[in-house]
């Protein structure tokens, strides 16, 4: 039987919601009820979904995209989900100008993005913010230096948010998926997939549907005690 969620009323908006973990977030949010926006590098082509090409990095591109939202609906849930991987490579050997861009888009995109709209959740008395994290900033993974970084930042930033804002009805989260079936993760090879699978105790990749579920579950009524909490979602593979 499909779990179902009623997310009626609840205003979103999705970071990285054109493809991947991002687009299934954004179709069964629609599919919940939601009014969903999503801000990508790329339009989303997605049914019912309003869609603005945002560069998260930059901040006047953020602000601009805000004020088109000024006669719309107070947004009361914010997903961040644009991410970056960046190459897969020796950190001795990793260009910075990669590396920092994998930190500009994880990191400091998801911190920018909310401290815009984390004034107008305050002025409403109330929200949700979920950040997409990953296993990788709880473990640290070889040849991901820069990646791990900015994803353990993403779960230190949650923690502390959650702890600051919480007393104002906003609720603070971070999803961090392990290996999920998407264009990111086959793009890293089938050898490297193969070893993702084989270290996982049920042995294959997430889908981005199941990833889905949980941020809808987070963003419904039925998660009312939950902030500042780190949720795994690694088929077994997280150790801690």
């Amino acid at each position: 039987m499909p779990n179902s969620y009623d997310l009626r009323g609840r205003s979103v908006l999705v970071t990285g919601g054109a493809g991947g973990i991002g687009k299934a977030i954004v179709s069964l949010l629609v599919d919940s009820g939601a009014r969903v926006r999503v801000w990508d590098a790329q339009a989303a082509r997605i049914p019912g979904v309003a869609s603005d090409v945002v560069d998260i990095t930059n901040p006047a591109a953020i602000a601009a995209a805000l004020a088109t939202l000024e006669h719309e609906p107070p947004l009361n849930v914010l997903i961040n989900d644009a991410g970056y991987l960046g190459r897969t490579v020796s950190f001795a050997e990793h260009s910075p100008e990669d590396w920092r861009q994998i930190l500009a888009v994880n990191l400091v995109g998801t911190m920018q993005v909310t401290q815009a709209i984390l004034p107008s959740m305050i002025r409403s008395g109330g929200g949700r913010i979920i950040n997409l994290g990953s296993l990788a900033g709880k473990e640290g993974l070889p040849q991901l230096t820069a990646y791990s970084a900015a994803s353990a930042g993403v779960i230190a930033f949650t923690k502390a948010l959650s702890r600051e804002v919480a007393s104002q009805g906003i609720f603070v989260n971070c999803v961090a998926p392990g290996p999920i079936d998407t264009g990111m993760i086959r793009a890293l090879g089938a050898e490297v997939v193969s070893a993702m699978v084989a270290d996982s105790p049920m042995k294959r990749l997430g889908s981005a549907e199941e990833v889905a579920h949980l941020v809808a579950w987070l963003c419904s009524e039925a998660s009312r005690f939950n902030t500042g909490a780190v949720f795994d979602m690694s088929g077994g593979r997280a150790r801690y």
